[in-house]
């Protein structure tokens, strides 16, 4: 599952993302306004984390546009305005809920899980491609119908993969989203990962492509 975390204190940002990729998720880091609708319309994401205030514009006007255009993606807002009337222009705007900085990251993990397990069930909760089943909710895979199972870093390169399933994928676009961004991207963090999963799911789920990446396929 992926995240977008909007939010333009730097140690803050990278405190959240770290969190959120420590529990399997895929996370994407914009710092203002015009790099979240960039990611946004670039990206499909499964919840948002948006600061109220950032330095090119108001992160309720921007949870509002989202709104007006049908964005249904669940967003948990961050501010640290905390009067009763801040937290009800919140939810006015369209946020599904609203935490006070400052936050244990912990508590903020818990909040993006309680929203999506209150998101209508979509497709996209079952990725299935040949005999691979993957379901990035309750993180089970499955293979000719047997759970496989895998560790929380495997689970979230797989589902990295599977997110975009038939594309190459680059090294430090995996390195970005899976893995603490301290890893050089000549590391071999991600070959070993991908051999584990290659033993676990079949040598041929995922295709290297050299020079370039690594691919998801039909997983028969």
């Amino acid at each position: 599952m992926r995240i977008l975390v909007v939010e333009d204190e730097e140690e803050l940002a990278i405190a959240v993302a770290e969190r959120l990729r420590s529990d399997a998720f895929g996370v994407d880091v914009a710092g203002t306004v015009a790099e979240a609708r960039f990611h946004a319309d670039l990206h499909p994401y499964d919840a948002i984390v948006l600061d109220r205030r950032l330095p090119d514009g108001e992160g309720g006007e921007l949870c509002g546009s989202w709104r007006r255009a049908g964005v249904e993606t669940p967003i948990l807002m961050l501010s640290a305005m905390d009067e009763t009337g801040d937290v009800i222009d919140g939810f006015g705007v369209g946020a599904d809920d609203y935490l006070t900085k400052p936050f244990a990251t912990e508590e903020l993990v818990a909040r993006v899980h309680a929203l999506l397990r209150r998101r209508p069930v979509r497709r996209r909760d079952v990725i299935e491609l040949g005999q691979l089943q993957i379901e990035p909710a309750s993180r089970r895979v499955r293979r000719d119908g047997v759970i496989v199972p895998l560790t929380t870093k495997e689970f979230a390169l797989l589902a990295f993969l599977a997110d975009r399933a038939g594309e190459v994928v680059d090294r430090f676009d995996i390195l970005e989203h899976c893995w603490d961004t301290a890893y050089e991207p000549g590391s071999n963090v991600i070959d070993v990962h991908v051999a584990a999963l290659r033993r676990k799911l079949g040598a041929t789920v995922i295709e290297t492509v050299r020079g370039a990446g690594y691919r998801l396929v039909d997983g028969s």
